[in-house]
């Protein structure tokens, strides 16, 4: 079985051609597993650095579509992940778009006295607005919360003005990341509801376009 390291902003994956049980994901975070390809169409399964399955990843899913345009020459991919498919394409600048959803924003409620907002992604977060320095606190704390028996990826979030904010992310399974493309529809569908959204993350800059329930997310994917 091949395999090839990929990143977007630092957030580093191994994409591997076959099941990813097994594969040494040290220093990443996490594996893509290529399940099965059919010209554009690619159907993967995305494993956390602790074993355990995620349902989505916004900058996963833009790697796997990068990384099948490569192999085929092409500008569009359609990568599937259980059943979600996400639209991917290339973009002149050389970035890809791709396109997620449905995007649930929850009631902003308290869990132990911290306020969040409850996002889905098609996988689970908890957006926290406060001082983005406070991660290594609160992400922990709140990804294994009773709140969220299958846990949940948490940002915490500082609106920097219209339509930019600036997180940092502790994504479930995994720890810190330097950025994460769910996390960036979850931060900007918490702080703004609709419209151009740019989200700074350590890593770098994810751009969010955001129409009701649909995210549009554009970044970079590479190998390493």
């Amino acid at each position: 079985m091949r395999s090839s390291r990929w990143h977007a902003h630092g957030n580093v994956y191994i994409v591997h051609e076959g099941d990813g049980r097994g594969v040494d994901a040290t220093g990443t975070d996490g594996v893509l597993e290529i399940l099965a390809i059919d010209g554009d169409d690619i159907t993967i399964g995305i494993l956390n650095t602790d074993g355990s399955r995620a349902e989505m990843s916004g900058n996963g899913t833009r790697i796997a579509g990068a990384w099948l345009m490569e192999r085929t020459g092409g500008d569009v991919a359609r990568v599937h992940v259980g059943p979600l498919t996400v639209p991917v394409h290339r973009l002149a600048s050389g970035e890809y778009e791709s396109a997620l959803g449905p995007v649930v924003v929850g009631e902003p409620e308290l869990v132990d006295g911290i306020e969040l907002t409850p996002v889905s992604v098609g996988n689970p977060h908890a957006v926290v607005f406060d001082d983005p320095a406070r991660i290594a606190e609160l992400g922990p704390l709140l990804e294994t919360h009773p709140r969220f028996p299958q846990r949940t990826n948490v940002q915490v979030a500082r609106r920097d003005g219209p339509g930019e904010a600036t997180a940092r992310v502790w994504e479930r399974g995994v720890g810190e990341t330097t950025a994460s493309g769910s996390s960036a529809i979850a931060v900007a569908a918490a702080s703004y509801g609709t419209g151009d959204v740019v989200v700074h993350f350590p890593g770098g800059d994810l751009h969010v376009r955001l129409d009701g329930d649909r995210a549009w997310l554009t970044g970079p994917a590479e190998p390493v």
